[in-house]
């Protein structure tokens, strides 16, 4: 018998040629069977040759196959009574089944599902928002990742914040990650012996040295991290700190000391990144072969392993090889290698070497201030659409970060045009938004979260009223390496083309690693997400990725079960409510389900 694709109900049936398929899948068949004397349950399954419909008893007991496709249209998604029942037993003897963030728990209920914001958005964690109640009123206003930034701090205060925030979680409710950045190799500032700050004025003469200073050191003299410093600049060089925020020229070396006027005044700030440019170039020498970690991250990384940390971001990324040699070292030293790796784009290296980056980590940043110190800064914000654009193609998230809200550190309001340059980072569909010393050192980090928020919410809205994923449907390009990753990814691509065509008001994936919650966040439906996973950890993961609402529900490889017992949990909590349109997929019976709620 040659091989084809028969879809069949109780009216007709279609056979399709089997070419039309990349791979011979044999059949799939339309069945219907009653889950009630008044409600019919549609399914597709994958089956290995045409057969008569079987009953239900027989489709309950294929259910375990991982091949199988569900779809299921259920038009008023009436439940049994004992299965009403055993459901409500369950909810009765455990309210905590499910766990939600309390921010959006609230949301739904006051505004429903079209209220959640998509946009993440990571706060840096300094000073001014270390203390438990700042950084529950940053969780309050938003954020979902925290990050420590290893240029600052000691060891130990990184703990107090790390057991904060995780306390946080425990007994308030949330599901904050954190993300522990470590310093990187290139050239930076010391620490300014002990000041918060230092004002270089126009036309002073500043020292940059490679001495160490065992007590104060000398007024207007700054200790360089790079021990090749003196040697690799020239006289006319410019250098700039902190990606251009200041800007000085060499006047005159001697010995370890350089000598430099302020050409372009400023705040200097403690490890501060350095570089010298030289006839309108990036200046490299040596310091390109400088290690991408360094023995001081190495310490770092091992902290973070001890604490648990969610996401290790790396400074100054040259290739994919420095990534999978951490994410080898993470598997063999971390509790399960669960640990993300994001890739901090900010050199010409990393950009030359972009997808091949992207490919091997669990995400990138796009560090902006950093990576205008490289480049010219007319090519900035071409570079950060073509970084977005690489990592939703790749399915990997990535956050724009650097000097959103700058003004911010000082001022209650932003200006305009960093409300603009937020526009874009939103409009662009980037997963995340971070500040940095807006919420690390800032005077007003509330408020600053607040803009980030309101903004993102508004775009969004703009966004759906205005249908601009339409013109926006470019095919996404496959990347699944395995025929059931291949599976997976159409039935995600299918389940959010389904979401925007169908107006439904979320999609349910239940999911174990994450994995096809990310794919159909990769999508970006019109409808919010919420992503079911079954550990605390994977569910704080999922935090950073766009439109997902993350939840930790235990559950079975029964989507019978597990929809009712979402259902009843959820309502419960009045999180949803009778007739809502929901789809559900997941990636233990790679299924898709449409249905209302009961």
């Amino acid at each position: 018998m040659s091989q084809s694709i028969q879809f069949s109900t109780p009216s007709h049936t279609l056979h399709l040629p089997q070419s039309r398929f990349h791979r011979p899948l044999t059949s799939f068949s339309f069945r219907q069977f009653p889950l009630t004397s008044t409600i019919k349950y549609t399914s597709i399954r994958a089956s290995s040759s045409p057969s008569p419909s079987p009953d239900l008893d027989s489709s309950s007991s294929s259910s375990s196959s991982a091949s199988q496709v569900l779809l299921s249209l259920n038009g008023s998604g009436a439940v049994k009574s004992e299965e009403r029942s055993v459901v409500a037993t369950a909810v009765s003897t455990d309210t905590a089944a499910i766990e939600v963030d309390t921010v959006t728990e609230a949301e739904l209920k006051e505004n429903g599902f079209r209220s959640t914001r998509r946009t993440k958005l990571i706060c840096t964690i300094g000073p001014a928002t270390c203390g438990f109640e700042q950084l529950e009123a940053l969780a309050v206003g938003g954020m979902n990742v925290a990050r420590l930034n290893m240029c600052h701090g000691t060891r130990d205060w990184h703990r107090s914040v790390i057991r904060s925030v995780r306390r946080l979680n425990e007994e308030k409710g949330f599901a904050v990650a954190i993300m522990m950045d470590t310093e990187g190799s290139e050239i930076h500032m010391g620490d300014l012996g002990g000041e918060a700050s230092a004002k270089s004025e126009d036309g002073e003469i500043w020292t940059f040295t490679v001495r160490a200073f065992d007590s104060s050191r000398p007024e207007r003299t700054i200790s360089v991290s790079y021990d090749g410093f003196a040697e690799d600049v020239r006289v006319g060089d410019e250098l700039l700190v902190d990606g251009g925020m200041v800007r000085f020229e060499v006047i005159e070396k001697i010995g370890p000391d350089v000598k430099c006027l302020c050409t372009d005044p400023g705040l200097l700030l403690p490890r501060a990144n350095l570089t010298f440019w030289r006839d309108g170039s990036l200046v490299r020498e040596r310091n390109a072969m400088l290690p991408t970690i360094s023995s001081k991250d190495w310490l770092d990384i091992d902290f973070g392993i001890a604490e648990g940390v969610d996401f290790i971001a790396v400074s100054f990324v040259k290739s994919a090889e420095v990534i999978n040699h951490l994410k080898s070292y993470l598997a063999a030293r971390s509790r399960g290698g669960d640990i993300g790796v994001i890739a901090k784009i900010e050199s010409i290296d990393s950009l030359t070497n972009l997808e091949e980056i992207i490919l091997a980590s669990d995400g990138a940043m796009v560090a902006r201030g950093d990576l205008g110190a490289q480049i010219p800064l007319e090519q900035v914000p071409a570079a950060q659409q073509r970084i977005v654009q690489v990592c939703r193609a790749l399915n990997k998230p990535v956050i724009v970060a650097s000097q959103l809200l700058e003004s911010m550190i000082e001022y209650p309001t932003p200006t305009r045009a960093e409300v603009a340059d937020v526009s874009e980072a939103v409009r662009q569909r980037s997963d995340a938004l971070m500040l940095s010393g807006e919420s690390a050192m800032g005077q007003f980090p509330d408020k600053a979260l607040a803009v980030l928020r309101s903004v993102s919410l508004r775009i969004e809205r703009w966004w759906r009223e205005e249908k601009r994923y339409e013109a926006t449907r470019t095919p996404l390009q496959a990347i699944g390496s395995t025929f059931s990753d291949k599976i997976s990814e159409e039935i995600c691509n299918s389940a959010a083309k389904m979401a925007n065509n169908l107006g439904v008001d979320a999609v349910f994936v239940y999911t174990k690693d994450g994995h096809m919650a990310s794919l159909v966040s990769r999508c970006r439906p019109d409808c919010p997400i919420f992503a079911f996973t079954t550990t605390t950890s994977v569910r704080r993961r999922l935090n950073l990725q766009w439109g997902l609402i993350p939840f930790r529900l235990s559950f079975s490889e029964d989507m019978e079960s597990n929809l009712n017992k979402t259902f009843s949990l959820l309502k419960s909590r009045g999180m949803i409510k009778s007739g809502d349109l929901v789809i559900a997929v997941s990636d233990m019976l790679q299924s898709i389900q449409v249905m209302n709620v009961p």
